[in-house]
């Protein structure tokens, strides 16, 4: 019995004892005694976006790290409308309906992204000129996609990305075809499917102050038209500078002050250097592969990692002082392998914006947004 307890403690004692500051101990990685699910459990969810591939659980390891440490699921592509309904009358439910059933098997919020968006659109959608065409065909389509998800779906985004930096309305084919009033019909449309679901409004570069007053302005309009609208959802595609925790948390009461939840959705912190002239999050934007904006291609340097983990802090720090507004945070990837930030705005480059590595395993900024919960 004493040879096998002083061979435990040996044990013990060697794992607490590891010199290599890189790697985490045994008591780290996806055996971790305490997951980002559990630690914010009383303050928001957690949330990821997943792959075809990770929906279809087809890397054993990642499917354990979702279910373990995050309790908020968002598929990153397979439900926008080129994907889910490419042609008038074919939908492809195959792979959304396997996320909406690992969703239920973990124990998970399901959020639907995205109903109307004026890219990654349905061929069909983005030829259509006639207002009461495209009305009868965005019905159509949230009806479809919302109403079989019904009572699934715990929230929706109902419309994403309709405003420009400087706060006019994107000139969509939706805005050319209807008007501002498709919004509206948008939100109305949804909420007549599911009532139940939180519609949310999302977007990229809702800090900027003239983007956040015209979003600010469109959601005044879509809620004076009696159209139900329950949500802001922040993307947070955002680097180690900007933008400043002032500017973010003066974003969160703004948009609270309208009487919706808060969602940080999309968020990663990018640790590269982009070109002049491209910010945000506008999937129409991109540049050359050059050495000077791929600078980390043998790994993160220690000092980067440290800023980014700081970065982190910061910033969740700010979402716990924000709690009682703020109802979920969705991460934008599982590891930085799998990132589209690797390819975004510069195809190719070796990124390192999430909370886990290319090898599936918590890095420093994971450590330190756990830290705020174990103080």
């Amino acid at each position: 019995m004493k040879l096998k307890l002083l061979i435990v403690l040996s044990a013990v004692l060697l794992a607490c004892n590891s010199t290599d500051d890189n790697k985490p101990g045994p008591v780290q990685g996806l055996g971790h005694s305490i997951k980002l699910r559990d630690a914010f459990k009383d303050d928001f969810y957690i949330g990821v976006a997943l792959n075809t591939g990770q929906i279809l659980e087809q890397d054993a390891v990642q499917t354990d790290l979702v279910a373990l440490q995050f309790n908020s699921v968002t598929a990153e592509n397979v439900m926008k409308s080129s994907q889910i309904h490419p042609s008038k009358d074919v939908y492809n439910f195959d792979t959304p309906d396997k996320l909406a059933a690992l969703a239920e098997k973990h124990d998970m919020a399901f959020h639907g992204h995205t109903l109307v968006w004026h890219s990654q659109l349905s061929s069909f959608i983005s030829s259509i000129t006639d207002s009461t065409e495209m009305a009868n065909t965005l019905k159509a389509h949230i009806e479809a996609v919302a109403g079989r998800y019904k009572g699934t779906t715990y929230s929706w985004d109902v419309v994403n990305e309709a405003v420009e930096w400087n706060g006019e309305l994107r000139e969509s084919v939706f805005l050319k075809a209807m008007g501002e009033d498709y919004l509206s019909f948008a939100f109305k449309t949804a909420a007549a499917v599911d009532p139940n679901a939180d519609l949310y409004y999302n977007d990229y570069s809702m800090t900027g102050a003239q983007k956040r007053a015209g979003v600010i302005k469109m959601v005044k309009k879509i809620q004076a038209s009696g159209a139900k609208i329950d949500g802001i959802g922040m993307q947070g595609h955002w680097s180690l500078e900007y933008p400043s925790i002032q500017e973010i948390e003066t974003s969160i009461l703004q948009y609270a002050a309208l009487g919706l939840k808060v969602a940080i959705t999309e968020l990663d912190i990018d640790v590269l250097p982009n070109p002049d002239g491209i910010s945000g999050a506008d999937i129409s934007q991109s540049a050359e592969l050059q050495d000077e904006y791929n600078p980390y291609v043998n790994g993160l340097p220690e000092d980067i990692a440290q800023k980014q983990a700081k970065r982190y802090a910061d910033i969740f720090a700010l979402f716990l002082k924000h709690k009682d507004k703020i109802d979920r945070v969705t991460f934008w990837g599982v590891n930085d392998g799998n990132s589209w930030k690797n390819n975004f705005p510069v195809n190719g480059r070796t990124n390192y914006p999430l909370l886990f590595d290319r090898e599936n395993l918590p890095k420093k900024a994971y450590d330190a947004v756990m830290a705020l919960k174990q103080e």
